[in-house]
């Protein structure tokens, strides 16, 4: 009897709290660097959020080791809902790349909702840069092996796979260049020490409009219509070449259906403003909001189709 009254007892306070929550600022961990996409994108909606949960909803970056150190310290949190991650395609990107990595990408989360997708990355180089196009770049990389670069903002990431599936499918050695983040990467691509970068498309638009880059190519699979004049890797001669970025919301796993279902709510409204949308279209953004249902399923299908990338790129290096 004294069990069962306990075990009631702890549902009881466990329902207490989730009815409770939020009665503290939330802190929204984003694995990279500010002034990066995830971290814009959070930027854009999470006075919305604290509009609609009644309190303060705190970007946190942590960045290191292309996510993983942001990743990790969410993955050991108190599932209490006090401890959000925000972050890209990285999430399932990363783990097959590294041995290493302290957390699995769907075990270890709570899956909130598949918040925002883009249109692909954008291949941009140098404004001076002599290659005119995708086929300029491969040409030069197939008489120079090993000569040209391309930066990244770590393993696994957006700017990583996109450059390591070219090398692959046109058998060619473009060299990889590791940064913290985005910010570091253009840098150096603006400064001339980096070759190339596959970059999202808000900040390649940026730059292209500047006159400091030029885009080659888009790696979705259809044409952007803020870049109309821009081919999709497809069109320059890869066939099936199809990535998109996505930036999702995860909780540590063991969070509450019940606290997801709520953050999930919340980030669907967030998204659902004009204004919102406004910014998310001049940037070469999709708000989406899928289910917490349907993007568990959307995590593990794409984290073993990148696993599966991962051990072709591998083999294909060892020939």
């Amino acid at each position: 009897m004294k069990r069962v009254f306990l075990l009631v007892a702890g549902l009881l306070f466990a329902t207490s709290s989730c009815a409770q929550w939020p009665s503290k600022p939330i802190h929204a961990v984003v694995p990279s660097p500010p002034g990066g996409p995830p971290d814009l994108i959070l930027r854009m909606i999470n006075g919305n959020l604290a509009a609609i949960l009644g309190q303060p909803v705190i970007v946190e970056n942590r960045a290191g080791a292309g996510g993983v150190v942001g990743t990790a310290y969410v993955a050991k949190a108190a599932p209490d809902g006090y401890t959000w991650l925000f972050t890209t395609a990285s999430h399932v990107n990363t783990p097959p790349f590294n041995e290493n990595v302290p957390f699995d990408p769907v075990r270890d989360f709570a899956h909130v909702t598949l918040a925002a997708q883009n249109f692909g990355q954008a291949l941009i180089v140098p404004a001076n840069s002599p290659a005119k196009s995708v086929a300029d770049l491969v040409d030069s990389a197939k008489k120079n092996p090993g000569k040209l670069n391309y930066g990244s903002a770590g393993i696994g990431t957006a700017s990583h796979i996109p450059a390591e599936l070219m090398n692959s499918l046109a058998g060619i050695d473009i060299v990889g260049v590791q940064y913290r983040g985005v910010a570091e990467a253009i840098s150096d691509l603006l400064a001339g020490r980096v070759d190339l970068f596959f970059v999202g498309t808000q900040l390649a638009v940026q730059h292209a409009q500047a006159g400091r880059v030029r885009v080659l190519a888009i790696t979705g699979a259809k044409r952007w219509k803020g870049l109309p004049e821009v081919p999709t890797m497809q069109e320059a001669g890869f066939r099936d070449f199809d990535i998109v970025n996505w930036f999702g919301l995860w909780l540590p796993a063991g969070a509450s259906d019940d606290l997801v279902a709520r953050i999930h709510a919340a980030t669907v409204k967030a998204l659902a403003d004009p204004e919102v949308r406004r910014q998310f279209d001049a940037q070469g953004l999709e708000a989406v909001g899928m289910p917490p249902a349907e993007f568990a399923k959307f995590v593990a299908k794409e984290s073993a189709l990148i696993t599966a990338l991962a051990k072709k790129i591998s083999s294909q290096a060892k020939k």
